[in-house]
């Protein structure tokens, strides 16, 4: 055999060799796949194919005090087709009339559907859209639709569901009831109501199988869940939509006129701590007002002379005073070292009781008795107000409750000046429920209660876990303090020189305490000079129902910063409707009413309110509260200046309500 042919066969031996060695190797690789590392493999594939997905749960309604919805999960469906899985038959005998059958449910032409469904069975769309969003009734027609009926295998239908939050009462009471977000991380945001019980609302997330197709994504596998989710319960607030309403608008009114950066106004039933309204208006930039922030909870700042109420308790408690002990108020200038404290009035109000001193809010009387009484002694002076739980939070379940700030002497800030500025509030911070607090307390003579958002948490009719009135110092201060404080409080608004005697009325009493606070004053830059506007109280004054607090801050100092001008107005108008819708009946002690006065009253209203009016009612001689009730049931809006019975109406009896949107009445 020639030289060549030999090295000619030896690399053809070579090479042979060689592919039955690379025929090994790759023999060797599948069988270690398969056998070793099968199960890896496999997984991996399944990974990659599959993939389990969570199904949020249906989140728990929250309800108000009577049952009426203030949040609940809606779910919406999102409808798909998978255009393989369907055989050629079916789908020529059911394009057309499941086209028009779309068409006519979400109003678009037939050939826009059929030109959906003929793309996707050409293009072997798996999972085509077809409609987003859809209601539970829409979602229940479309299953019904030829081709449709037939589920998922047959007819290729492919349903997602998705569940929404919705708020029936829209912005009112928003940030009160709040919400729960999770991001991508897994943080959780919790905000007011939703979010303080949301262990309750939120249920447990369900588990769904599902199978990666073309562009990334995904298809559930088969029509049911792999573990179905658990709904969340029902929790039952505190919240009064009526009051809220009321609570809403008026702040919402007295904000647009004052063109006031912020406010708050929170209603709590005395004898419970159940918050029947809590309300938060915060100003955008287009000065529209919606719930910001949750002030009433969360802002904690100076609260001014609604603080002297605490101060006059402290100095009756330790009895350096009592309420006919005489203070001199220096022509309304007081000088302690070199700080003056200064008096609204002008000249001054000379030598007053203290009882006088608190009804007309002199902050050079106050500053006289905390700083004489307690310089020598401070520690007892910071003591007794720790006492009575002012230095703590409530401890409320809502997230973001501020912090109350009372100094300890010797704590960074205190100074000489401390207990002057603290006399009439400044150097101490509260939040408005805080404040709320107190004074509710003193209309419970001394039980401090704890401000209540929910009432029980319910399964259908069964209840899973009651929350009770829960008391947080059974007595603050003696029952003779108490009661020497309620009768100030109701002096301040039926006084003549009380500070909040405008807002009184002869046809319901009310007792409060009026609050201006400067804001920003450290600057000392009389542009930078900002308000906040206060009234404090309950109603009835005498055998109180409610307690209520209204805060408005930087109100446009041009139109007026007063607390009683700028907050005792809101708390006027709801203590005045909540009377109007909520008469106490079991709690007006007949024997002092005269029968006939009475029944005459009453009969007159009755006679009135039952007519079918279609023109303006001669409303003169009707009491206040009577003649706004019978002229807000035709729809007509009323303002009402002075106190008693109507003495005027601007639009004169007989007139064509179609043509009257307000009334003014004159009552005397």
């Amino acid at each position: 055999m020639p030289v060549t042919d030999k090295k000619i066969l030896s690399r053809l031996y070579f090479i042979a060799g060689g592919l039955v060695l690379f025929a090994g190797v790759v023999l060797f690789k599948l069988v270690s796949i398969q056998i070793v590392d099968g199960d890896k493999y496999r997984d991996l594939a399944e990974t990659r194919t599959t993939k389990m997905f969570t199904i949020a749960p249906n989140r728990g309604n929250l309800y108000s005090d009577d049952g009426s919805l203030l949040a609940t999960s809606v779910s919406k469906y999102t409808i798909r087709f998978d255009a393989v899985t369907v055989n050629e038959k079916d789908f020529k005998e059911s394009v057309k009339p499941l086209s028009d059958a779309l068409a006519k449910l979400f109003n678009k032409e037939s050939s826009y559907y059929q030109q959906i469904l003929r793309k996707a069975r050409q293009n072997k769309n798996r999972y085509a859209l077809i409609a987003r969003n859809l209601d539970y009734s829409d979602y229940m027609a479309v299953k019904q639709f030829p081709l449709f009926e037939k589920g998922a295998f047959k007819g290729g239908l492919i349903v997602e569901q998705i569940t929404k939050r919705e708020h029936p009462l829209g912005k009112i009471a928003e940030r009160s009831v709040g919400y729960e977000r999770v991001d991508e991380n897994g943080y959780r945001t919790k905000v007011g109501m939703e979010g303080a019980f949301s262990e309750y609302l939120r249920g447990v997330e369900g588990k769904r199988l599902k199978q990666k197709i073309a562009k990334n994504q995904w298809k559930p596998i088969g029509t049911d869940n792999i573990i179905e989710p658990k709904d969340g319960y029902d929790v039952y607030s505190t919240i009064d939509i009526n009051i809220q309403d009321i609570a809403h608008h008026a702040l919402l009114k007295q904000l647009e006129y004052y063109k006031a950066d912020h406010g708050t106004v929170i209603v709590m039933e005395t004898k419970t701590g159940e918050v029947k309204a809590i309300s938060n208006l915060g100003q955008t930039a287009e000065g529209k007002y919606y719930e910001r922030l949750n002030y009433a909870i969360g802002e904690s700042h100076e609260p001014g002379s609604t603080f002297k109420l605490m101060n006059l308790v402290a100095a009756l408690e330790d009895k350096v005073i009592d309420t006919s002990t005489v203070v001199d108020t220096e022509k309304g200038r007081w000088k302690i070292y070199n700080h003056y404290v200064k008096d609204s009035k002008a000249g001054g109000y000379g030598e007053i009781t203290v009882s006088k001193a608190f009804e007309v809010s002199s902050n050079t009387a106050f500053a006289k008795i905390i700083h004489n009484n307690y310089k020598e002694n401070p520690e007892k002076y910071v003591n007794r107000l720790m006492s009575m739980g002012i230095h703590k939070e409530l401890g409320l379940p809502v997230k973001g409750e501020g912090t109350p700030v009372i100094r300890y002497p010797g704590d960074k800030g205190w100074s000489g000046l401390s207990l002057a500025q603290m006399a009439y509030g400044y150097e101490v911070s509260l939040t408005p429920l805080q404040t709320l607090a107190f004074y509710n307390a003193i209309a419970n003579d001394g039980e401090l209660i704890k401000p209540r958002l929910i009432k029980e948490v319910k399964e259908w009719n069964k209840t899973i876990k009651k929350f009770d009135k829960t008391v947080l110092n059974p007595s603050i201060c003696s029952k003779e303090t108490a009661n020497k404080v309620q009768q100030l409080l109701k002096n301040v608004v039926e006084k003549k020189h009380g500070t909040g005697h405008g807002l009184y009325s002869s046809n319901f009493s009310m007792a409060g305490k009026t609050g201006t606070c400067q804001k920003n004053y450290v600057a000392k830059d009389p542009d930078k000079l900002k308000y906040i506007s206060t009234f404090a109280g309950y109603f009835p004054a005498d055998n109180p129902k409610y307690s209520c607090i209204v805060v408005i801050h930087e109100p446009d100092k041009s139109v007026g910063y007063y607390g009683a001008d700028v907050s005792g107005p809101v708390f006027k108008s709801v203590a005045q409707k909540v009377y109007a819708n909520s008469p106490l009946i079991d709690e007006v002690d007949m024997k002092e009413l005269n029968g006939e006065e009475l029944e005459k009253s009453y009969q007159g209203y009755y006679a009135n309110i039952q007519k079918d009016h279609n023109t303006v009612p001669n409303l003169k001689g009707l009491s206040g509260m009577d003649a706004v009730a019978i002229l807000e049931n035709l729809g007509i809006e009323v303002e009402v200046i002075g106190n008693g019975k109507v003495r005027r109406q601007s639009i004169t009896k007989g007139t064509d309500i179609k043509n009257v949107k307000k009334i003014v009445l004159e009552l005397s």
